[in-house]
């Protein structure tokens, strides 16, 4: 297998801290990403060893592992393992044999009169004429973010990643939310000598727009509305993710007053029907460039509101 530094692939010393592989990882993710670069197979090539370095470097376990045995990182248990069942048989005097049939966990093994010692093997025991042993091992997790602007997370659609060079099409239900994680079963590395595919988990970025704050399921904006509809009432449209909606505005309204719109806001994940709040504030706009005549009319109020 080759060995690939994922420190260097990173661009990050073997020192890094937590934050400094997380803001590498970032940066070259979202300059590599598949939708950046439409069938570019080079940046497809190095969006996936970006993956994988992120997978292992931003765990402490991993790395640790990583750190210690280089390209065999995956297979550390076994190792330790292994050398914990040499110790113990060659403390009684039975070498290797003395392992029996049953073998080490997490292995599987064939034999035939051709072959000798896989690599992982013959590093702890040696070869041995006549005899094979091939560990299947499970492949690797792959973790990546997948960025769903909050118009989009409004709505059950799909959306085709790609992922290990494949095309992976998958259906977001409304209402993800910001950090929520999901597993696909088998997308993530090759298995090694028949081991299963590892999984793929894929963080879902829900930013929120500008102007438009989300909270669980409520969603909170503010909006403004002129001084003439502010004290006498009227209509007011805005927009909404679901839509434009026709509100009545009472006389005399405040500013920084607050109105709720049952039901207008965020769906609830993975629960038909179901929404949560919608928060308006309203921000009185005050009018400016007014005539002679607007100022003449404003100043004939104040009389009024002083002698009342």
């Amino acid at each position: 297998m080759e060995f690939v530094d994922y420190y260097s692939v990173l661009g990050v010393p073997k020192n890094a801290s937590e934050d400094d592989i997380k803001k590498a990882y970032r940066k070259l993710a979202r300059k590599y990403h598949p939708d950046v670069n439409p069938n570019d197979k080079d940046a497809q090539r190095k969006f996936q060893q970006i993956n994988e370095a992120n997978e292992v470097l931003s765990d402490p376990e991993k790395r640790k592992k990583y750190d210690q045995y280089g390209k065999d990182w995956k297979h550390a248990d076994q190792f330790e393992q292994a050398r914990r069942q040499q110790g113990q048989a060659q403390a009684g005097g039975g070498g290797f044999g003395e392992f029996g049939g049953g073998g080490f966990e997490g292995f599987t093994y064939s034999s035939d009169d051709e072959g000798g010692f896989s690599d992982f093997f013959e590093s702890l025991f040696g070869a041995r004429r006549g005899s094979r042993r091939q560990a299947a091992f499970r492949g690797q997790d792959f973790n990546a973010e997948l960025e769903v602007p909050l118009k989009d997370a409004y709505l059950t659609h799909k959306q085709t990643l790609t992922v290990n060079g494949k095309n992976v099409r998958i259906t977001i239900p409304a209402g993800v939310e910001n950090g929520q994680k999901i597993r696909l079963k088998g997308y993530g590395g090759t298995g090694v000598n028949g081991g299963p595919a590892g999984d793929l988990y894929i963080t879902f970025i829900v930013p929120n727009d500008p102007g438009l704050q989300r909270e669980g399921n409520n969603l909170y904006r503010t909006e403004d509305l002129d001084l003439y509809t502010a004290v006498l009432g009227g209509d007011k449209t805005i927009d909404t993710l679901g839509g434009k909606i026709k509100l009545k505005i009472a006389p005399e309204t405040q500013n920084g007053s607050k109105v709720r719109l049952k039901g207008k806001g965020f769906p609830v994940y993975k629960k038909e029907g179901q929404f949560g709040d919608l928060y308006i504030t309203w921000n009185i706009k005050l009018p400016s460039g007014l005539s002679a005549r607007e100022k003449q009319l404003f100043e004939e109020l104040s009389k009024l509101s002083k002698n009342r």
